[in-house]
C-alpha cells in the first residue's frame, strides 16, 4: 500500500488547519449539521416508537387469539390458571409499550422539536443566525492575517524566483570556468551576471524576511481573536450535546423496561403463578369434580309413596322449601375451612371466594353437594362442597 511522503502529508495537514484561510466553515457549518441531527434523531425514534406500537399490538392480537382456546382447554386447576397468566401478562406488557410509543413521540420528540425551534433561529433567505454570525466572525477575525499571508506568498515566490535565477548562473559560471572554449571575455559577462543574481537575491531576501517578520508578529493577535469566535461556537456546541445528551437519557429511560415496576410486577406475577402449580391440589380438584369425590346418591330401600293428586300453590311450595331448609342439619358455631380454589357465585344466594381464603360451614353437604358458609362480614351463602377442606 503507497503513502504520501512525510513532506506531504505534512503539507496537507497545514492546508487542512483551522488556522488556513477558509478552513473555519467547517466549524461554522457545525450549526447546520446539528440541525439536521435533530430531525434525524427525531425521525430515527418516531420509527422505534412504530416498532413498540406494532410490538403492542401483536401481542394484544397473540393473546386475544389465544384466550378462547386456552379457556376451553382440557387442562383445569392450577396449570390452566399458569397459562392463562401468560396471556394476562401479555395484555399488560402490550399496555406498557404503547405508553413506550406514546412517551417517545409525545415526549421525547417534541421535546427535541421545542428545544431545536428556540436553539436554531432560520434567516428569511435560507441558513441560520448563529451560522452567520459566526461566520462573519470568523471573516472578520481572518481578513488581516489573509492579507498578509498574501503578502508573504507573494514574497516567498519572489524570493524563490531569483533563487532559480542565481543558481542558473552560478551554474554557467561554472561550466564556462572549466571550457576552454568560452573566451575569458565571456567568462567575466557570465561572473558579472552571477554577481547580479546574487544581489538581487539578498534584496529580496531581506524584503521576503521582512514580510515573515511582520506575519510573525500578527500571529498571536490573530491567534487570539480567532480563538474567542472559536470559544463562542463551542459553547454553543456544549450546549446542544448537553441538551442532546438528555435527550438520549429521556430516551433509554423510555426503552429501558428492564428497571420498570410495572415490567418487574408482571414476570414476577407470572413467576409465582407458576410456581404456585400444585399437582396434589389439581388432582384433588380433578378427583371431587369429576371423579371418585363426586357426591352421589347410593341406592337405597325406598318405600311406595302414593302420588297426591292435589298441586300445591305457589304458597305452599314457599312453605315447603323452608321447611326443606329448616330439616337439614345445622351446625352450631359452624366448621373452620378454607378454599382450596377461586369461586365466584353465579347466584345471590351463593358465596364468593379466592383460593386460600378461609371462613365457617355453617350447614352440612346436601345431596346436591353444596354446603352453607359464612364469611367473616357475617355474608351467608352457599358453595360447592368440594372446594373448600377443612381446617
Amino acid at each position: 500500500m503507497s503513502t504520501l511522503p512525510p513532506e506531504v502529508a505534512s503539507e496537507d495537514a497545514t492546508k487542512q488547519s483551522f488556522w488556513m484561510p477558509g478552513n473555519y466553515q467547517r466549524t461554522v457549518k457545525r450549526t447546520e449539521d446539528a440541525f439536521q441531527a435533530c430531525n434525524d434523531i427525531v425521525l430515527c425514534f418516531q420509527e422505534r416508537a412504530r416498532v413498540e406500537r406494532q410490538y403492542a399490538q401483536q401481542l394484544s392480537e397473540w393473546s386475544n387469539k389465544w384466550k378462547p382456546l386456552v379457556d376451553s382447554s382440557p387442562l383445569y386447576g392450577s396449570l390452566l390458571t399458569a397459562w392463562q397468566c401468560f396471556l394476562s401478562s401479555a395484555d399488560r406488557l402490550a399496555a406498557l409499550h404503547s405508553s413506550v410509543c406514546r412517551s417517545l413521540v409525545s415526549e421525547d420528540g417534541d421535546r427535541v422539536r421545542t428545544w431545536q425551534k428556540e436553539s436554531f433561529h432560520k434567516k428569511l433567505f435560507g441558513g441560520f443566525k448563529e451560522s452567520q454570525d459566526f461566520g462573519t466572525g470568523f471573516a472578520r477575525a481572518q481578513k488581516p492575517w489573509a492579507k498578509r499571508l498574501k503578502k508573504l506568498d507573494k514574497a516567498r515566490s519572489a524570493f524563490h524566483k531569483v533563487q532559480r535565477k542565481e543558481q542558473t548562473a552560478r551554474d554557467r559560471e561554472v561550466h564556462a570556468k572549466g571550457n576552454p572554449d568560452v573566451a575569458i571575455e565571456k567568462q567575466r559577462k557570465i561572473q558579472e551576471e552571477r554577481e547580479m543574481a546574487q544581489q538581487e537575491t539578498e534584496k529580496v531576501r531581506a524584503r521576503y524576511e521582512k514580510v515573515l517578520e511582520e506575519v510573525t508578529r500578527y500571529a498571536p493577535r490573530y491567534m487570539e481573536e480567532m480563538e474567542c469566535i472559536f470559544d463562542q461556537s463551542q459553547e454553543e456546541e456544549r450546549k446542544r450535546i448537553s441538551f442532546l445528551k438528555q435527550a438520549f437519557l429521556s430516551v433509554h429511560r423510555h426503552l429501558d423496561v428492564t428497571n420498570n415496576e410495572s415490567v418487574k410486577a408482571v414476570y414476577n406475577e407470572l413467576h409465582n403463578t407458576l410456581m404456585a402449580i400444585n399437582e396434589q391440589d389439581d388432582l384433588r380438584w380433578w378427583k371431587n369434580t369429576h371423579g371418585p369425590g363426586m357426591p352421589t346418591d347410593w341406592p337405597q330401600f325406598q318405600e311406595w309413596t302414593p302420588e297426591k293428586k292435589s298441586k300445591k300453590g305457589k304458597k305452599e311450595k314457599e312453605v315447603a322449601s323452608q321447611q326443606g331448609t329448616i330439616e337439614r342439619s345445622v351446625m352450631i358455631g359452624g366448621v373452620k375451612v378454607r378454599a382450596l380454589y377461586d369461586y365466584d357465585g353465579q347466584e345471590t344466594d351463593e358465596l364468593s371466594f379466592k383460593a386460600g381464603e378461609e371462613f365457617l360451614k355453617t350447614e352440612d353437604e346436601d345431596d346436591q353437594g353444596w354446603c352453607r358458609g359464612m364469611k367473616d362480614g357475617g355474608r351467608e351463602g352457599l358453595y360447592p362442597a368440594n372446594y373448600v377442606e377443612t381446617v
